[in-house]
């Protein structure tokens, strides 16, 4: 396997790794309020997460940029809790699947998935420096890297897409219930990610 392939497999392992399940539920955070029909506006939302997170990965892999590990770990998954609570403010029809959601203003949750993509990178950062070593050239890898990322990405959103087509078009499943339970179950995986931070046990004493 020469060495772009094995960054790309890397960075797809990462970010679909149940270990690492902080991102993958982020994902799934951001999806929550959208069905299978709303494909192109999940693909600008996770664009803009991608955008900001390769900025941040590169800067943080080249050295551009310093951070605390331990402020970055309490960050991500306030970025969750913050994504999960924002789903309950957003409205959605209740009473037919046919009926479309009202519109929405979708500027502001690209712009927030962009500023907390900015997070998550300095998080990818880790990884892939612990792997790269002393490699002369990293450009290579950290391409090849964030390209695997994307792809793992991409296969998130459509799991999550596919289940809630199944369960709201098929099942009849009121979307309203669906956003409700699944933004509530992640806001508390990452109420517990928090508190078992380091960070949050040195701010709490």
């Amino acid at each position: 396997m020469n060495e772009f392939a094995l960054y790309l497999q890397l960075g797809y392992e990462h970010i679909t790794d149940p270990n690492g399940y902080d991102h993958i539920i982020f994902i799934i955070a951001l999806c929550a309020i959208y069905r299978l029909r709303d494909w192109r506006r999940v693909l600008i939302l996770v664009t803009a997460f991608t955008l900001g997170h390769s900025v941040t990965l590169a800067l943080a892999t080249l050295q551009y940029i310093q951070y605390r590990t331990d402020v970055i770990e309490f960050l991500i998954p306030v970025t969750i809790l913050f994504t999960a609570i924002t789903n309950l403010f957003q409205k959605s029809r209740t009473d037919s699947i046919l009926t479309p959601d009202p519109p929405v203003n979708a500027t502001p949750r690209y712009l927030m998935a962009l500023f907390f993509g900015l997070i998550h990178g300095m998080g990818f950062s880790n990884f892939l420096r612990s792997l790269l070593g002393k490699e002369a050239s990293i450009v290579k890898p950290l391409l090849a890297f964030n390209l695997g990322l994307e792809l793992g990405q991409l296969l998130i959103v459509l799991i999550i897409l596919t289940i809630a087509w199944v369960l709201i078009d098929l099942f009849r499943v009121k979307k309203h219930d669906w956003k409700l339970v699944i933004s509530g179950a992640v806001a508390g995986i990452a109420i517990i990610l928090i508190k078992e931070s380091d960070y949050w046990k040195e701010l709490m004493g």
